[in-house]
């Protein structure tokens, strides 16, 4: 039975936590503030411009028409600027059809967009905005577009939250590219240049589709988060990664973390020259890399370094049949997470 009383709590509770402002804001002011910096698009959004030519078509006909399109969502920094959170799709089709050509290579686009398909105006087909008159010109850039924008009260879950429901573009973002989005500082950006190095690339193996989606900054994050905080984990990964990155966000992990990630990361090259692989697969499994490497870094960190560590059973580790067993099926409870890392440190410190 649903507690009627507890829910209207709950409700009022989150309901309190966003804080939403509404405009109509015309296409020109639109495209001008993205011209002038006062929007952005996060460069981890910007591959979300997929529209053919036909559905961008589509929308500029629609605008025309002054048919309503859906709201484009944002979110406010503590500069005032605003950051697109949906309505990429929409926002670049705009700018791509009468943005100025430094705008349009910003969502990499050359060549400014020709109108095709359309039945309703049917004579704009085959046409630029450029090649129209002044007076169509500005009865296009003067149409209204809702915006919705998150303002400055709601903090970063509440903006990490809108992303994750409200990202409908072309190609869905990882929850790792939105916290790249949300979470901006020094510590997003140590993810970001550890993800391009040949070591990290050698020891976690990703699937192309993989490679450029945030992926490889999640593994790290998860190393470091796990690392300092894998004992007190409570089943939300997401939570989890998300209250660690946000901790960090203006400094990122210690002196001692990122060298104890080096020491961690050049053993696993040495080791497993073949990377956090289990049999003939050539994915790294994640469950896998979180007991092998934040367990061997716990085990370098209690013996002060890698020359007392058993080495040689790396590769047996991998197919260790109780290590499998912490780490498939079900297996984000804390005790999952604890055995599984607490397993590879012991068994490297034994004797």
């Amino acid at each position: 039975m649903i507690n009627f009383a507890e829910f209207q709590d709950q409700l009022q509770a989150e309901r309190r936590t966003v804080s939403f402002d509404s405009y109509d804001i015309t296409v020109r002011q639109l495209v001008d503030m993205f011209s002038d910096a006062e929007l952005d698009i996060y460069p981890d959004y910007q591959r979300q411009f997929l529209w053919e030519e036909e559905r961008q078509s589509q929308l500029i006909e629609s605008v025309f028409l002054g048919i309503p399109i859906p709201s484009i969502y944002m979110a406010t920094n503590a500069d005032a600027t605003w950051d697109v959170v949906d309505g990429v799709q929409r926002l670049c089709t705009l700018i791509n059809y009468c943005g100025q050509d430094k705008d349009r290579e910003r969502i990499r686009k050359i060549v400014p967009l020709k109108l095709v398909g359309l039945e309703k105006l049917s004579e704009l087909n085959e046409s630029s905005f450029s090649e129209l008159p002044k007076s169509i010109q500005l009865h296009f850039l003067t149409r209204p577009i809702k915006v919705t924008v998150l303002n400055d009260k709601s903090d970063n879950d509440v903006r990490f939250d809108l992303f994750e429901r409200l990202n409908t573009g072309g190609v869905s973002l990882t929850q790792q590219e939105i916290r790249n989005c949300i979470f901006q500082g020094k510590f997003n950006e140590f993810l970001k240049q550890q993800a391009n190095k040949p070591l990290v690339k050698a020891v976690v193996k990703l699937k192309t589709s993989d490679e450029s989606n945030g992926t490889a900054e999640e593994f790290i994050l998860r190393f470091f988060a796990f690392l300092d905080n894998y004992s007190d984990f409570d089943h939300s990964v997401k939570h989890f990664l998300n209250d660690y990155m946000k901790s960090l966000i203006d400094t990122g992990p210690s002196k001692n973390a990122r060298s104890l990630f080096m020491d961690t990361f050049t053993l696993l090259k040495e080791c497993l020259p073949t990377g956090i692989v289990r049999g003939n697969r050539s994915i790294t499994p994640v469950n896998l890399y979180e007991a092998i490497a934040v367990g061997t870094a716990l085990a370098i960190r209690e013996l002060g370094g890698t020359d007392e560590l058993r080495k040689e059973i790396f590769p047996t580790l991998l197919e260790d049949k109780k290590l499998r067993r912490f780490t498939t099926g079900a297996t984000n409870s804390r005790k999952m997470v604890v055995g599984r890392i607490e397993y590879v440190r012991n068994a490297l410190l034994e004797t």
